[in-house]
């Protein structure tokens, strides 16, 4: 790259790589060189995950076949933004993946926070609040809100597991005011209160 497409920025982690390129043309003349370069070394690129993509966003109104791409957990695609001046517009941004979305809540859900009834709240805390630290520190460095669904799940499992501990707390009028309250006496408790501390009253 650096020999032979020096205007080129690219970023690499371990096998995956995102090259930036000025339009289409360029960007099919590098991936050619890149899969001849790769070819020379014994190597080959994955044909399914390789692909030229348009950062299409309110400015670019051109179409291609590829919009979108995931790289290290982020999906990079049109999102809405908004400008200094409180207006609407359309910017190529990351956020987290669908994919990595449905990772972390299936981690979420083999950890059983419900059934851990043998802690209290404080150990509770002291246990999950680093991984769901990691999950936010590490996910929600760009377009925060695509990881709600995430946070709010957190919550709904400690819905799940109040219930379970304590059975005066097992009806939506007794856990609500309860809830509440805790989050007014203790607002940095978990991690996640930082950002939501919404929950699906209906679990």
């Amino acid at each position: 790259m650096a020999r032979n497409h020096p205007d080129c920025p690219f970023e690499r982690y371990s096998d995956d790589v995102v090259v930036h390129c000025v339009n289409c043309r360029q960007a099919e003349v590098v991936l050619a060189d890149i899969a001849k370069r790769m070819g020379e070394v014994g190597l080959s690129l994955h044909p399914e995950k390789t692909r030229v993509v348009y950062c299409k966003d309110g400015k670019r109104r051109g179409q291609a076949e590829h919009t979108s791409f995931t790289f290290l957990g982020y999906q990079f695609r049109a999102r809405s933004a908004m400008s200094k001046d409180g207006k609407l517009f359309s910017r190529f941004l990351p956020a987290m993946s669908p994919v990595a979305l449905k990772a972390r809540s299936a981690e979420l859900r083999h950890m059983r926070i419900h059934r851990r009834t043998n802690l209290t709240l404080q150990d509770l805390a002291r246990w999950l609040n680093p991984i769901v630290a990691g999950w936010m520190n590490f996910y929600g460095r760009f377009y925060r809100s695509a990881m709600e669904p995430l946070l709010v799940r957190v919550n709904a499992y400690l819905r799940r597991w109040a219930k379970k501990k304590y059975k005066r707390l097992r009806t939506a009028k007794a856990f609500v005011p309860w809830w509440r309250g805790l989050i007014d006496r203790q607002p940095r408790l978990f991690a996640q209160w930082r950002w939501t501390r919404g929950c699906d009253w209906a679990c």
